[in-house]
């Protein structure tokens, strides 16, 4: 198989969006089932293949492509990258706030 129809197996992901207030929710709702809320619009974590493909279908549903802005970040795994935080990162997120 060569390289340019080789399928890749992402197993990490980002997501960042910028999006119309009225579909902050729903988008916000999709993201939370299989990632991570890291920081307001940021999602990260584990995903599977599968579940990243579902990922993309479900917030392709949610959103308007003409005005909304999704951002998928896909990495084979979470030990491929490297993180640096700047700033104050004690701000609280919805994994804060699992009792």
């Amino acid at each position: 198989m060569d390289k340019s129809t080789k399928k890749m197996n992402y197993n990490y992901a980002f997501v960042f969006y910028d999006v119309n207030e009225k579909r902050v929710q729903k988008v916000f709702k999709v993201c939370k089932k299989y990632l991570s809320h890291f920081q307001f619009s940021v999602f990260r974590g584990d995903i599977t293949p599968s579940k990243l493909i579902q990922l993309e279908s479900d917030l392709k549903k949610v959103i308007h492509a003409e005005e909304d802005f999704v951002c998928i970040i896909k990495l084979m795994n979470d030990n491929v990258f490297g993180e640096d935080i700047l700033g104050k990162r004690d701000r609280a997120t919805g994994e804060d706030l699992i009792i």
